[in-house]
């Protein structure tokens, strides 16, 4: 997972940074529903663990357009508490 990036980074210049450290098997903007335009966080898999590594470890607190982004490993989602049919 990546974060904090501008949103004017268009999905093929994070593909082209990430394949500098290997291969990438897809590449997930996220987008808001009603405007269309990029959350400003995604999804990346490279199959390979020791480049996903290399990458997690060059590309976090990097600077893109000025801003530092976030590379991470994504964790799996917790699920919301319930209370009568109403999330919390």
């Amino acid at each position: 997972m990546w974060g904090n990036y501008p949103i004017s980074v268009s999905e093929e210049e994070l593909r082209e940074m990430f394949l500098q450290y290997g291969e990438v098997s897809s590449l997930k903007l996220i987008m808001d529903r009603y405007s269309g335009q990029s959350k400003g966080f995604g999804f990346i898999e490279m199959p390979n663990n020791a480049e996903a590594d290399q990458a997690i470890n060059g590309l976090n607190r990097s600077m893109v357009k000025g801003r530092e982004i976030k590379v991470n490993q994504s964790e799996e989602r917790r699920k919301k508490k319930t209370y009568r049919g109403r999330r919390y």
